[in-house]
């Protein structure tokens, strides 16, 4: 397929606090991410990849910008999902359940999304930094930002501290490779100065303790806590047989029933009754 018909260029936002969202401590984008999956689906995976974080990936907007059809995108964005790369699910902010939708570009099995879930993602990180790797990366979005080796080391602390500051990759970038002044003489030096003056403010954080989060199964909808989940699918959607109920258990001898009267004594107590009340038969 032709890259010009897989653009991310000018693929919309969704609203405020909704669309794709990264996952932590990704790999390094390389030419086998998504080697794994069939063509198409290895297509639309490396597309939503590009996009920037808060892109609305719905079914409906990738419609209008991929060549496929919706029900082809569903059948493909569930196939994706399997592999571990995209969960959609709830998220609970101040109160409020909002709908997410988690994108990673790293395969990520069931237990680790499990504890992602929980708030308790394992740091595996690469064996470069997140923020070597964006700023290793500035060259191919701007070639007049590109830095050396020594130049990323010494930044990344810098970097980081953004990443502190709940800032994603993509904040990161657009403060160092737009607005450029031409030419630009000291890449490094330029990046140091952005790095400090456009440092994010420090976020108000309520409480510390790790987000409330409910996936949702990738064939149905229904929410679900991430460990009943196999391969993003719940069980009976993953063909699982629902738990046949126990029988009965018989009560125990010294159980305290209600006592069963004789018909003969109750048709005597309702006499009584209907001749204090005058009524006679």
């Amino acid at each position: 397929m032709a890259d010009a018909e897989f653009s991310a260029e000018l693929h919309p936002l969704a609203n405020p606090g909704y669309g794709k969202r990264s996952t932590p401590y990704q790999l390094p984008p390389s030419s086998t991410d998504f080697a794994h999956l069939p063509p198409r689906e290895a297509a639309i995976a490396a597309y939503i990849d590009r996009l920037l974080d808060g892109s609305d990936i719905s079914v409906k907007m990738l419609a209008k910008h991929l060549p496929y059809g919706q029900c082809a995108l569903r059948t493909a964005l569930t196939r994706i999902t399997r592999t571990g790369h995209l969960r959609r699910g709830r998220e609970c902010l101040d109160g409020l359940w909002i709908t997410r939708t988690w994108w990673s570009r790293t395969a990520r099995d069931d237990a680790w999304w499990a504890a992602f879930q929980r708030g308790d993602v394992p740091k595996q990180k690469p064996t470069r930094s997140r923020a070597y790797v964006l700023l290793a990366a500035l060259g191919r979005t701007n070639s007049a930002m590109s830095l050396s080796h020594a130049e990323c080391q010494a930044l990344a602390p810098l970097v980081n501290e953004w990443f502190t500051r709940d800032a994603t990759e993509d904040d990161v970038t657009r403060a160092l490779t737009t607005g450029l002044p031409t030419p630009v003489h000291h890449p490094a030096a330029l990046a140091r100065k952005r790095l400090a003056t456009k440092l994010p403010p420090e976020p108000i954080r309520r409480r510390d303790r790790p987000p409330l989060r409910l996936l949702e199964c990738a064939k149905c909808g229904a929410p679900a806590y991430a460990h009943l989940l196999r391969d993003g699918e719940c069980g009976p959607c993953h063909g699982e047989s629902a738990p046949t109920a126990a029988p009965t258990a018989t009560p125990p001898p010294n159980t305290r029933r209600t006592p069963v009267l004789p018909a003969a004594r109750v048709r005597a107590h309702a006499a009584a009754i209907r001749a204090r009340e005058g009524t006679h038969t």
